[in-house]
């Protein structure tokens, strides 16, 4: 048995930060041994009575670690 594929979120406190975040796993993917599949990141905010009382920035990225045929060629 073996990982092929990992998806990880990341909460981070603006969207500047997000983008550093993708940046950041885009430039250690060939150096840590995986290709970045698909990244991303949502906008979440919290309300309370109509008034934002949070917000925050869900990063998620998708490595793949290796294909489903790789130990046959």
């Amino acid at each position: 048995m073996r990982l092929i594929e990992q998806t990880e979120k990341y909460v981070v406190d603006s969207e500047e930060d997000a983008l550093k975040v993708i940046q950041q796993f885009k430039k250690d993917a060939e150096s840590k041994g995986y290709i970045l599949g698909n990244s991303g990141y949502a906008y979440k905010s919290k309300k309370a009575k109509g008034e934002i009382i949070g917000e925050a920035w869900v990063v998620t990225v998708k490595k793949v670690l290796g294909g489903v045929w790789d130990d046959f060629e």
